[in-house]
């Protein structure tokens, strides 16, 4: 694992839950790459740990990677909470009673994570840290262009009522 590569990731959901936006940028000596996306409904934290997954799933070979977030979610549930987590089968207690929240994407997550050499890296929102402003700004975008594009449909399916 030779190749060093950063990202730099961000999820956005103004009126959590709801439509929202996510972005995450790849960077090693001399490429960029910005992926973003949005949906129509879902929650900040699963558009923060759906950053992560797709900026890992863009990266194909083994590879030695600093992932860099504003969320403390993403940070303490890979660094702290996921051995728990799974010695507890996915939940946060013995009996199973309250399982985790997005359990799914946190373990599609460890699995890219097994593929590299992965550190975590956490920066405070607008700190002034430019990739995370960057990440979080297109992120944001991609919030209120899905924001957009619900009005639109809700105003055309009025209008053709």
């Amino acid at each position: 694992m030779t190749t060093k590569i950063e990202i730099f990731t961000s999820g956005a959901c103004p009126r959590n839950p709801g439509s929202g936006g996510w972005a995450c940028l790849l960077s090693k000596p001399g490429k960029e790459q910005l992926i973003s996306g949005n949906v129509k409904r879902s929650t900040n934290n699963r558009l923060e740990l759906h950053a992560a997954i797709v900026g890992l799933r863009a990266i194909k070979t083994p590879s030695r990677i600093q992932i860099t977030t504003d969320s403390k979610y993403i940070i303490d549930g890979m660094t702290t909470y996921i051995k728990r987590w799974k010695a507890k089968n996915w939940s946060h207690n013995q009996s199973g009673s309250k399982p985790v929240k997005n359990a799914e994407l946190w373990q599609k997550l460890e699995q890219l994570c097994e593929q590299h050499e992965v550190t975590w890296h956490w920066v405070s929102k607008q700190s002034g840290h430019a990739e995370n402003d960057r990440v979080d700004a297109e992120a944001n975008r991609q919030a209120k262009l899905a924001r957009t594009e619900i009005h639109k449909a809700m105003t055309t399916k009025k209008a053709t009522v």
